[in-house]
């Protein structure tokens, strides 16, 4: 009996779909796993790649569902002081659930705990142009675990500024969602200013709609323990991202910032730009950056950039730039980082003009972020900044005078 041949059947990738399976261009960029379920993603360790810089030992809390304490307090206004228009913004709470997730799922065991230990939202809701910034005010109220989310939705067309402020003592997860609508232009900008001994994990997941622009701004000046993911793409073609952070480290401190970009549509473009100051012994600070620029964005333009100022020895700071391009046709990508020490001459040079050296270190401090926060373009929002940093220095000023 004659032995019939059977085709072997080869699996074939879309190219108009380059990332359905199989895929053609597998990503190794952002191969992380999205997920609602905490058991989809492993308890982290150093051996994982994305908790490589982080202690992880120091946030055990944040690895398994708890229970809230609810203690957290959400307040808005304006930035004055003033109520918010009720017929431009609009403030309310939902349950949190997976129908409720405007912005993709967690990427992280941390995000995914966090989504299921809450049950709430708090949504803003922003339309129309509004004159002045809107101010979220985040307070701990003590040393419990505490979860909370929040989502950001801005309408097309809409203009907004949004400040959201930390403080207090606080043991918290936060799960942050932002989404701006077609030819919008929205700034976001968000400061941790802990008391000592507090730790905080949060995720912001951020998509940019089509023709919109849109300013996040990290800012994190106090926490033992910090680590911040941001993960972002674009919803439409001819979107404009720019993601600038600032940071503080004192001695023994962890301050985490990752982030993500993802070019998906053409002709977007996107800027990241990062810096910290470290001051002190095991004061440490990590910046991990991603791009990918995926073969459906021709046209992309996209740069990121960290700088590390240490101040003191005995600091560590990490920076590791990735930048994946799987695209040919684009306007251009790169990305920088260093990691430097207080220039002596510069500290010498002040002293001799009669500055103490106290002072004078907070001068170049000033100096190094004043750059970031005058792109922020908003003087309300960069007077705030300023306050927030001057806060800090006088600290790091009273320490050092005792």
């Amino acid at each position: 009996m004659a032995q019939v041949e059977q085709e072997i059947q080869i699996p074939v990738a879309n190219p108009q779909d380059p990332y359905a399976l199989p895929a053609a261009m597998p990503s190794s960029a952002d191969k992380s796993p999205r997920s609602f379920s905490v058991d989809d993603f492993a308890v982290p360790d150093r051996k994982q790649d994305d908790w490589r810089f982080t202690p992880v030992e120091r946030l055990e809390e944040f690895y398994h569902v708890f229970t809230p304490s609810g203690k957290t307090t959400v307040e808005v206004s304006m930035i004055d002081g003033t109520a918010v228009p009720a017929d431009l913004i609009s403030l309310y709470q939902t349950k949190l659930s997976e129908d409720s997730a405007t912005v993709g799922k967690p990427n992280d065991r941390v995000s995914a705990v966090e989504w299921n230990s809450g049950t709430t939202s708090t949504v803003l809701e922003v339309a129309g142009e509004i004159d002045k910034p809107i101010l979220v005010a985040v307070h701990g109220a003590g040393m419990q675990l505490d979860a909370f989310h929040l989502v950001i939705k801005a309408a097309d067309r809409a203009h907004a500024d949004v400040v959201v402020e930390h403080d207090g003592s606080a043991l918290l997860a936060e799960g942050v969602e932002i989404i701006t609508g077609k030819d919008s232009h929205v700034s976001t900008t968000f400061i941790q200013e802990w008391d000592e001994g507090s730790k905080m994990v949060g995720n912001h997941r951020i998509r940019v709609g089509e023709g919109a622009t849109l300013r996040h701004s990290v800012v994190t000046l106090g926490g033992d323990v910090v680590r911040l993911r941001m993960d972002q793409d674009f919803g439409g073609a001819q979107s404009d991202v720019l993601m600038l952070g600032i940071y503080f480290v004192d001695p023994g401190e962890h301050i985490e910032h990752r982030t993500m970009v993802v070019h998906n549509h053409p002709e977007c473009k996107s800027r990241v730009i990062y810096k910290g100051a470290l001051d002190g012994k095991d004061a440490h600070a990590t910046w991990v950056g991603n791009a990918l620029i995926e073969p459906t964005a021709p046209g992309t333009d996209s740069y990121e950039l960290n700088r590390n100022l240490v101040l003191t020895p005995g600091a560590v700071a990490d920076s590791e730039p990735n930048l994946e391009i799987e695209n040919g046709n684009i306007v251009g990508a790169g990305h920088a980082s260093s990691v430097g020490r207080f220039d002596d001459e510069e500290l010498f040079y002040l002293q001799s003009r009669g500055i103490g050296e106290v002072e004078a270190r907070k001068l170049v401090v000033r100096g190094f972020f004043a750059e970031l926060i005058d792109q922020i373009g908003i003087p309300a929002i960069a007077d705030h900044l300023m306050t927030a940093i001057n806060r800090r220095l006088a600290r790091t000023e009273a320490v050092a005078g005792k």
